[in-house]
């Protein structure tokens, strides 16, 4: 119980931190993506306006009079192409109509002109050579005078400059998130640790409280009992006071009932219950345990029948390796409560089968054997199904009781034993039609009872 609940602290440490890694790493990528393209747009933008400064521009004049400028392409730019290299950007001037003039690649981009200050991202494919494709960001700018458009001026900066600083970025912080998540999984199954230490030793004091005192509770209430039926022997007794007497012994009895079944739980929970191991024939386990509970269940009017379903060739095949007297208290308050909890008139069938092999069963090793205890009692609700095998948990404080009430403890110890078994245990329930409780045990047999 504690390391499930270490293990889930851990877990719930580690999920949260990787939530919040995500977050962070999600906004430091796009925080340095931004600001990278910030930078290259700056630049390409501060490269456009030291550009457009340096443009000369001259008048374009018809006989004797100037009508319209136009720039000097050799003057302006016969300098620009060693100082833009080595910053990797490079330079177009188109004319107004958007023909290409002069540019620093070597091929033509053919790509149309947008005009944005802004930065933008595009695609180039290279029809020659398909592995040759890459991406620019450019900035595009329109050059005038007044209301007349000199050209346009285009400025391109490989793409690959930010796409080669974020995918190293993008390794390093799955790297440096998968060490964190890792170191944070070891520290929090640590703390984890720690923070359940004090809840261990508490409650390994409690169960040894509970052991301590059901034990000392024993001797007391067997005197009390032994007591009150040797007063209860006596022939000159009262009505009056054997009446008393029968409830003093009913409650003494009760009380015993539940000091055994505290003191069981406590020594299962601390581990301390020493276990008989033995070769169990279920068969013969269930007939004696229908055998003792068939005389209450006359005296009710009830029906109670074993039914065995498939009866194997071989004696041993519905053997299992086990502790008998645990076996026998499990039966023995299933069975009890389905007598308990059924009307009179009503049926209870008790059925021993070999269980259908799973997918996973090996098909050398025999089929698992399975035990089913069917009533037409007053049923389980649906909200009370997932609590059933919680410690006094009742179901319906309106279920009455044909006998004292009892402890709430019966379907608790119940798959208590089945689990130390390795079994498993279902319990199918609708109110007014009756439950059908299933418990499957594995196979076993011991080494020395092998020929």
């Amino acid at each position: 119980m504690f390391q499930t609940t270490r293990r889930r602290l851990a877990i719930w440490y580690t999920a949260v931190t990787a939530v919040l890694l995500l977050v962070f790493a999600t906004g430091f990528y796009f925080y340095v993506r931004n600001t990278l393209i910030d930078r290259i747009d700056d630049t390409l933008n501060h490269v456009v306006e030291v550009v457009e400064r340096t443009l000369v521009i001259e008048p374009l004049i018809f006989g004797t009079a100037q009508t319209k400028s136009q720039v000097n392409i050799q003057a302006s730019f016969r300098d620009s192409s060693d100082a833009v290299e080595d910053d990797h950007i490079d330079l177009e001037w188109f004319s107004p109509t958007g023909e290409l003039l002069w540019s620093t690649l070597s091929e033509p981009l053919n790509i149309p002109i947008h005009t944005n200050r802004t930065g933008e991202t595009v695609w180039v494919v290279n029809n020659k050579l398909q592995s040759e494709n890459y991406s620019l960001r450019q900035v595009t700018q329109r050059v005038e005078i007044g209301r007349q458009v000199l050209g346009y001026l285009r400025v391109s900066h490989p793409w690959f400059e930010v796409t080669k600083p974020i995918h190293q970025l993008i390794i390093d912080l799955i790297l440096g998130a998968s060490l964190t998540l890792i170191c944070v999984a070891a520290i929090g199954w640590l703390l984890s640790g720690l923070a359940m230490e004090p809840v261990r030793e508490s409650y390994q004091r409690l169960k040894q409280f509970t052991a301590d005192a059901s034990h000392e509770l024993r001797n007391p209430i067997a005197t009390i009992q032994t007591n009150v039926q040797v007063a209860l022997a006596e022939p000159d007794i009262e009505p009056q006071q054997h009446q008393q007497l029968q409830v003093i012994e009913r409650l003494t009895r009760r009380l015993g009932r539940l000091v055994d079944d505290l003191l069981f739980l406590a020594r299962q929970d601390s581990g301390i219950v020493q276990q008989q191991w033995v070769d169990v024939p279920l068969d013969a386990l269930l007939i004696e345990v229908i055998e003792e509970q068939l005389a209450i269940a006359t005296t009710q009017n009830l029906s109670l029948a074993l039914e065995i379903v498939d009866r194997p060739n071989t004696e041993d095949n519905f053997t299992v390796l086990g502790d008998w007297d645990q076996l026998a208290r499990l039966f023995t308050n299933l069975v009890s409560n389905a007598v308990q909890y059924t009307p009179s008139g009503g049926e209870i069938q008790v059925e021993l089968q070999l269980a259908a092999k799973s997918k996973r069963t090996s098909p050398m090793l025999n089929p698992p054997l399975q035990v089913k205890i069917t009533d037409t009692g007053i049923g389980i609700s649906p909200e009370a199904l997932p609590h059933i095998f919680d410690r006094f948990y009742r179901a319906d404080p309106a279920r009455t009781h044909r006998s004292a009430a009892g402890s709430g403890l019966g379907l608790a110890i119940a798959k208590a034993i089945v689990e130390n078994h390795r079994g498993q245990i279902h319990i199918d329930s609708q109110l007014s039609e009756g439950t059908a409780v299933t418990v499957t045990l594995a196979y076993h047999k011991s080494e020395t009872s092998r020929p």
